[in-house]
């Protein structure tokens, strides 16, 4: 493994196919038998499962493990199945929506496929509550924002509709004085620059546009003109520059889904069901989550090898 920005964990391959790989080979050694069948619902009798119905029959059985994984990558056949079959059993099941997801944000495209890096990137909502407050890497969309931030930045953001603003700080190693002070000495050094030209030096050009709009500064204004009302307005902008979030892009495009069995009614220890004995629940089925970077992974393993144990 290796770790990478943001406490990301990954394989140094990266190739999540080699995880898969590795998964399978333990199958085999272990001599697990594979059969591949669409599960309808599992089956239980005076309050103990007695196994599930397949799409091809009946497999009896004192254990199941529901083990389905949420929403998110339906194309794997992720597709809430288990959710259903929770359900059936008398389980709660928290709604599922989606974490770890892009963000839909208002005037974003102009920059679309502009990556930042080594940014500070704040969360606010209607109460200018700060909901999240990290540092590291983000990407402009078409359709708004995202990259590891704004994917971790998500997982904050659990009520909608809500009125949440995405706070850029494109220049968080410089303190607001540091900023000016920077902003007068290039001034001074490109008298005859243009304002676009100028901040060519501090931005990246994809940004420019958008800073010199909101601040009403004209691209063509000499530096030697630019007034300090003016400046001080551009190093504001840099340093907060702000993006309203109108909702989430839909599950299918989450790296994991939030929700699901409540888990209050699994027993943390072995994974069991409190309410159907021989029944266990892992993975993203349960309403746990957590950042991106391996930790729904971890949560993955360490559930399912309980569950695996006690079964």
């Amino acid at each position: 493994l290796k770790v990478e920005r943001g406490r990301r964990v990954f394989p140094q391959s990266d190739r999540a196919a080699d995880i898969v790989q590795a998964l399978r080979r333990w199958v085999v050694d272990c001599g697990v038998t594979v059969r591949h069948s669409r599960v309808l619902e599992v089956l239980a009798a005076d309050g103990a499962v007695t196994g599930v119905r397949l799409a091809d029959g009946v497999l009896d059985a004192d254990s199941v493990i529901l083990a389905t994984g949420g929403l998110s990558y339906p194309k794997t056949g992720s597709t809430g199945d288990g959710y259903d079959m929770a359900h059936a059993c008398g389980h709660t099941i928290v709604p599922p929506r989606a974490s770890l997801v892009p963000l839909v944000a208002d005037g974003c495209a102009a920059m679309q496929g502009l990556s930042l890096k080594n940014v500070v990137l704040t969360v606010t909502d209607e109460h200018k509550r700060v909901l999240f407050d990290e540092m590291g890497e983000l990407l402009f969309t078409h359709f708004g924002l995202s990259g590891p931030l704004v994917l971790a930045a998500s997982a904050h953001m659990r009520e909608w509709p809500g009125r949440y603003t995405a706070h850029i700080n494109m220049k968080p190693a410089l303190t607001p004085e540091q900023l000016d002070a920077r902003l007068l000495r290039d001034m001074a050094a490109h008298p005859n620059k243009n304002a676009y030209n100028l901040l060519t030096l501090l931005l990246h050009a994809s940004c420019i546009p958008v800073v010199l709009e909101r601040t009403g500064l004209a691209s063509d204004r000499s530096a030697s003109v630019i007034t300090k009302v003016q400046r001080q307005a551009v190093a504001a902008c840099v340093q907060d520059f702000c993006f309203t979030v109108t909702g989430l892009r839909p599950v299918d495009e989450a790296v994991i889904t939030a929700g699901g069995v409540a888990v209050k009614e699994i027993d943390p220890k072995t994974m069991q069901s409190k309410l159907l004995s021989g029944l266990y629940v892992v993975g993203e089925l349960l309403d746990v989550d957590g950042y991106t970077g391996g930790y729904n992974l971890q949560i993955a393993w360490s559930t399912g090898y309980a569950a695996g144990c006690h079964a």
